[in-house]
């Protein structure tokens, strides 16, 4: 995932607890006003808890098929 994509999943995720779900983290970016590009990723990814925002990115990063960097 590009740096640049990084931010923005990271900025939609803002105030989120951790662990989360798949469908917490969609829910938080919604009401962050995340893009339609960011939710899509999120509901993307494996329906899973995740830890952190590190586990998040690595998850969309895959989901979209990029490579964080």
């Amino acid at each position: 995932m590009a740096q640049a994509e990084f931010i923005r999943v990271q900025k939609a995720l803002s105030g989120v607890n951790y662990p989360a779900t798949r469908e917490q983290l969609a829910e938080r970016a919604e009401s962050n006003k995340a893009d339609k590009e960011i939710l899509d990723a999120l509901n993307r990814i494996p329906d899973q808890r995740y830890g952190g925002p590190d586990e998040v990115s690595k998850a969309v990063a895959k989901a979209t098929g990029e490579s964080r960097g």
